[in-house]
């Protein structure tokens, strides 16, 4: 699916982590990826994360999946909501709905998550912290938008979900299918279906907090520290008042630790490979049979399309002219050369044919084989 209507470079400048905006129909022609039951068997799925959630006069409450295909049988009238993260892993064409939004870096796309809601269904006021494109891909949607909220924002009391304690209204939409919203992080909003059959897909994007980089980044560089890297004062000179802590005394402890913090190449390193970890590093996508380098060099010679794995998450660092480095799912891949070609058609695009000089590159034909083997490449065989 491609936009057809939609002014990027103005979105940009004008709305991108400024305020809502709500976009009619912007597709060239809007098609519903995904029917209500195949999202219900997703969520039955064990390897799939969902949630399940019910009304009760003013309250909401949760249950986690994986739900029991007769769960759906018991709803009843009351007015439910089922949620299904990362349905671009599983469905083809639920991915394809990412590709329009390319305009921001691939590192910053999170997952679509795709809701289905009976009438008067929703998962109640709220705010993310991230952005948020909401594109209605079956039935209506009542969209009530609010002010900006942040950690000090009062919260109901609830185990599973964070529910604003208050919530104003300042604009409200109707969205029909093929309309979107987007939603910068932090302004509240509240979606209640409208009607029967109404499928929303999320487009999230990744928003790291300081507290995440600071902490995952520690954790990275604490098991690289020895106890004998310790602060020295070999040019210690009596001080008037043993009890101060001088001046000298707090530039170089403070020296130990921003040396560390301000090793530019190093952060980048660990950067990509953090942000380049999947969703969900446990599942294992590997191929049933492995590829050897030289079978790899034959498929690659005859121009079989290679395509990514919608799960994994590609991106690189440019470390001058002359090298490259590749991310993918948390591991990093030096490229010097005709690999560099390669490392960014495969950031750049979904699906790629690898020319016929640069298949003859071991560098080239090494790095495919061992994406492919670790199952963040696959080949069309269509």
């Amino acid at each position: 699916m491609q936009f057809d209507n939609f002014n990027t470079d103005m979105f940009l400048r004008d709305y991108w982590q400024k305020r809502p905006l709500l976009i009619k129909n912007p597709w060239r022609s809007w098609r519903n990826p995904l029917s209500p039951d195949e999202l219900g068997g997703l969520a039955c799925e064990d390897h799939v994360e969902s949630r399940l959630i019910t009304q009760s006069s003013d309250d909401w409450n949760a249950e986690h999946g994986p739900l029991p295909e007769a769960r759906f049988g018991e709803l009843g009238k009351t007015p439910w909501t089922l949620l299904v993260q990362a349905v671009d892993h599983h469905v083809p064409d639920v991915a394809a709905l990412i590709e329009p939004f390319r305009f921001i870096p691939n590192w910053r796309i999170d997952d679509v998550m795709v809701s289905y809601a009976s009438d008067g269904g929703g998962v109640g006021p709220h705010f993310d912290h991230y952005d948020v494109f909401l594109v209605q891909g079956l039935g209506k949607r009542r969209w009530q938008i609010g002010k900006m909220c942040d950690d000090q924002t009062a919260l109901r009391s609830h185990e599973d979900l964070l529910l604003l304690a208050d919530f104003e209204v300042v604009d409200e939409w109707i969205l029909e299918p093929g309309d979107m919203l987007y939603i910068p992080p932090g302004i509240a909003h509240n979606g209640v279906a409208i009607g029967e059959d109404c499928m929303t897909y999320s487009i999230g994007f990744r928003s790291p907090s300081r507290k995440e980089l600071i902490g995952n980044w520690c954790d990275v560089m604490l098991p690289e520290l020895t106890d004998d890297d310790r602060y020295s004062d070999p040019d210690l000179t009596a001080q008037q008042n043993p009890g101060e802590i001088s001046a000298a005394a707090v530039e170089r402890l403070h020296a130990m630790l921003t040396e560390k913090f301000a090793d530019r190449a190093a952060f980048a390193r660990w950067f990509g490979t953090y942000s380049s970890t999947p969703r969900y590093p446990e599942t294992d996508w590997r191929p049933e049979k492995f590829i050897e380098i030289e079978q790899m060099q034959d498929l690659l010679s005859a121009k079989h399309p290679l395509l990514r794995n919608p799960a994994s998450r590609f991106s690189f660092i440019r470390e001058g002219n002359d090298k490259l480095l590749l991310f993918v799912d948390g591991e990093c891949f030096p490229c010097v050369d005709e690999a560099i070609k390669l490392a960014e058609m495969l950031c750049a695009e979904d699906q790629c044919i690898v020319d016929p000089e640069r298949s003859r590159s071991d560098d080239v034909v090494a790095l495919v084989t061992e994406l492919y083997n670790r199952g963040s490449l696959a080949f069309d065989w269509g």
